[in-house]
């Protein structure tokens, strides 16, 4: 027998760990893989500060980020969509809304009212990603037209922040024709030589690309977005061709003519600001008797929180 027996420790490893690490702590910046501290990456407006990657923003964020304080008063805070085709899948159309609703606390992707920028009254719309892609819905491309609508009968600038996967494929004909819808409102905003400023976030693709979006007197985006009808992969397989770098990015789509400019978000409320007060419609301009304080807000509990101008034709 040997003298001496071997002894063996063991170790125990707390496989726990990860668990404590609660969910949404950190995310990945997709271009230098570097770990962001998600408190640290709100703080700066959903941005990374190495790299400058543009991470998407919630409607309520970017509305407090762009407007003066306190002065955002939302409208149609109750309009939700329905299912008027029974639509069925994998899960009904009902239940995706109602989930997406309890997860975003919205009723629907696009968040609209009055605020003030810089003094300057402007009926803004905003887009959020979160709920079904922000995809365009009857309900959708009502707010988008009431938001103009609005800036027709009171005589202010539009501003509409877009981000969407395109038309929502549950409500079928009835979001195609939100296309046709939005246009005309905004036919009629031209007509009356009011100014309307298309914010492209990424993405803003399909439908709402080919309608509003693309519409504006003013067209701006952020860094990175990515900007076009179809995705990149469905035209390269369709056209048999490879595409050219950075397409559909909207630094490929400035260099092509279809954009006006590329603003960091950090700078897109004071870009705006300049903007709006070079189409004359700034804090000094008279507008006694605007209805601002008309227009239904949202219940406390769901508180959150040079370049050439083209002009569009007629």
């Amino acid at each position: 027998m040997p003298l001496f027996r071997k002894k063996y420790s063991t170790v125990k490893v707390d496989s726990r760990g990860k668990e404590r690490i609660p969910e949404g702590f950190y995310v990945k910046d997709p271009l230098s893989q570097q770990i962001i501290y998600s408190k640290e990456l709100e703080q700066n407006l959903m941005v990374v500060p190495q790299s400058g990657y543009h991470f998407p923003m919630s409607a309520p964020a970017r509305i407090k980020s762009l407007v003066d304080e306190a002065s955002f008063h939302e409208a149609d805070v109750e309009m939700k969509s329905s299912d008027p085709l029974k639509f069925r899948g994998v899960s009904s159309y009902s239940s995706k809304l109602n989930a997406h609703s309890k997860k975003t606390g919205l009723n629907d992707p696009v968040v609209r009212g009055v605020a003030r920028m810089g003094g300057a009254p402007v009926s803004l719309a905003v887009m959020d990603f979160r709920f079904l892609g922000a995809s365009m819905g009857s309900v959708s491309g009502e707010k988008i037209t009431r938001a103009i609508e609005y800036g027709v009968d009171n005589e202010v600038p539009v501003i509409v922040v877009c981000s969407s996967g395109g038309a929502r494929m549950y409500e079928g004909i009835l979001s195609l024709m939100q296309m046709a819808k939005t246009s005309a409102a905004l036919g009629r905003l031209a007509q009356k030589g009011i100014p309307y400023i298309a914010v492209l976030t990424n993405p803003t693709m399909a439908g709402v690309m080919a309608s509003f979006a693309s519409l504006g007197d003013l067209i701006l985006a952020e860094p990175g977005a990515l900007i076009g009808f179809a995705g990149p992969r469905v035209i390269k397989e369709t056209t048999q061709q490879d595409l050219p770098d950075g397409f559909q990015t909207s630094e490929f789509l400035l260099d092509h003519g279809l954009l006006d400019q590329i603003v960091e978000r950090k700078d897109l409320r004071n870009r705006l600001i300049y903007f709006i007060e070079t189409f004359g419609y700034g804090a000094n301009r008279d507008v006694t008797g605007l209805p601002i304080k008309k227009v239904a807000k949202r219940p406390a509990k769901r508180v959150a929180k040079k370049a050439t101008t083209k002009r569009r034709k007629a």
